[in-house]
């Protein structure tokens, strides 16, 4: 069994798995919940017994406890934290922020005045490329260097790459506690959708929104976005955005209502804007009837299938592609997961798991890429390598591979990668504030295991709103503190989210130093 088929075993469990994993009727203690997850991770061991010892820890617990938080609506508690002003710019050939001309000198400018440090970076392209004359392909592959602290969705997000993205392309390094010095693929290429490049198209498949400007024929935003999970499906279809929304108001769906109720969580009918509105600073409501394109205030969920049908973008993308976009702008949804496409001489294949809705189709689908593939090899005199196309089906990691004869296979493309400069702080990377004397904090678990608890405290500083964490050695074990919190009331606010979002139950204490 290859490493690839273990991790999209473990990607359908977490992403897909039946509605009594998700849906869960009553509280239950976290390791309850955690044991059933544990059956799974163990028949998995059985498949992993050749892997090294690293690869085996914590398999499956990081992801559960990191989905479930995300899982969870609008929590409505503060929390503290801090981000950079802007994200980075890195060009190639142009800035990836989109600005008219005579905002983008004025813009820059006023960064320089902010004194905000840039990285420099390998001319690669994250979020806004160029389109070739008849190509279907853009980008390219990049890598970085990990360093301590770094975690893979904080890597992901200053890249314009979702979580599914950077998980998927590098399945042995630890999404949460990532080895310092392991060199991490970005898979910064993708392959346009079969559509009209008009207005933006959304494949679900690939969890990847596609803008293309109407003045700009020869360009493409693309941003990774968070979609319905199984249950509440985004649909697929042609629409059109029928009204923009600056610091919308959540009102929340009756059904919405009925599941935070059932854990315990009851929400209001309506949530103002602010940083508890799961809607984020700008929404953009599409002719489906009650969808939307929106921002969030769960960056971190970017990636996956944990919305309530809606698409959410990482705040700083819904800035940009709000202000591009107006009413009227075409919309249109659909579920790709193989898509191929030449570039040059050289035609590539890009394969992703089709999501739970569309499982059934898999087969057939996959007959019919077979049956285009070889069309074109006929068409072009072609001689593509089908043991290549089947490891790439097997694999559907989303990275475009090439597939003709005697092409390279995607070891050799991730070593030849360009290595990208190291920013020193990602963009959004949460910032936990230092402890002072009598602050307020929660004890949120007691672990012998410091990698499980460095794992922790990864996903609580990275939940939305995020609660500042970190681990503390005591007496031959590993505390998770989270704060601090400015009084008694708001961290047993935030005791309540960790145990409706984790099912611990977190204890209050003030900090006294020695």
């Amino acid at each position: 069994m290859s490493l690839y088929v273990v991790v999209y075993l473990i990607q359908t469990t977490l992403y897909f798995w039946d509605e009594k994993v998700w849906q869960f009727k009553s509280p239950k203690h976290f390791t309850d919940k955690m044991g059933y997850f544990r059956e799974v991770e163990n028949k998995l061991k059985v498949l992993l017994m050749s892997w090294p010892a690293s690869c085996m820890q914590g398999l499956v617990l990081p992801f559960v406890l990191f989905v479930v938080g995300m899982l969870s609506g609008c929590q409505l508690y503060p929390a503290t934290t801090n981000f950079l002003e802007f994200p980075p710019e890195i060009g190639f050939p142009e800035t990836t922020r989109s600005f008219p001309p005579e905002e983008k000198v004025e813009e820059e400018e006023k960064e320089v005045e902010v004194g905000e440090p840039q990285p420099k970076l390998a001319d690669i392209a994250t979020r806004k490329f160029p389109i070739a004359k008849d190509s279907r392909i853009v980008g390219g592959l990049a890598a970085i260097n990990v360093q301590d602290g770094d975690t893979l969705p904080d890597i992901a997000r200053h890249f314009g790459l979702g979580y599914n993205d950077i998980t998927l392309a590098n399945p042995a390094i630890s999404a949460w506690t990532p080895e310092s010095g392991a060199r991490m693929l970005l898979p910064s290429r993708f392959i346009l959708p079969d559509a009209p490049r008009k207005g933006i198209v959304l494949n679900l498949a690939n969890l990847r929104l596609f803008y293309y400007p109407p003045k700009q024929p020869d360009t493409v935003l693309t941003y990774p976005v968070g979609v319905g999970r199984d249950g509440w499906n985004t649909p697929l279809g042609q629409t059109t955005i029928i009204a923009k929304t600056v610091k919308p108001t959540w009102t929340v769906p009756a059904s919405v209502r009925r599941e935070h109720a059932e854990k315990g969580d009851p929400l209001p009918e309506a949530v103002p804007p602010g940083p508890d509105n799961p809607l984020g600073e700008y929404a953009l409501r599409l002719g489906f009837s009650s969808y939307l394109i929106h921002g969030t205030n769960k960056p971190y969920g970017v990636g996956m299938q944990v919305s309530h049908g809606c698409v959410r973008l990482y705040p700083e993308d819904i800035d940009v592609l709000f202000k591009q976009t107006s009413v009227g702008t075409p919309v249109m949804i659909v579920h790709q997961p193989y898509m191929t496409a030449w570039d040059g001489d050289m035609l590539y294949l890009e394969a992703h798991e089709p999501l739970q809705k569309w499982a059934g189709q898999k087969k057939q689908q996959q007959k019919s890429l077979l049956q285009q593939l070889r069309k074109i090899a006929a068409e072009k005199g072609a001689a593509v390598e089908w043991a290549k196309v089947s490891r790439i089906l097997q694999r559907a990691d989303g990275i475009p591979t090439p597939i003709l004869a005697a092409s390279p296979e995607l070891p050799e493309l991730a070593a030849h990668a360009p290595e990208v400069q190291h920013p020193g702080h990602f963009y959004g990377q949460p910032v936990v504030p230092h402890l002072a004397d009598s602050d307020w904090v929660l004890i949120v678990s007691d672990n012998s295991n410091e990698q499980m608890a460095r794992q922790l405290v990864a996903m609580l500083n990275h939940q939305g709103p995020p609660i500042p964490a970190r681990p503390i050695a005591k007496d031959g074990s590993y505390q998770v503190i989270a704060g601090p919190f400015k009084d008694q009331k708001e961290a047993e606010l935030v005791a309540q989210r960790i145990k409706i979002d984790f099912e611990i139950d977190a204890k209050l204490g003030t900090v006294t130093i020695r």
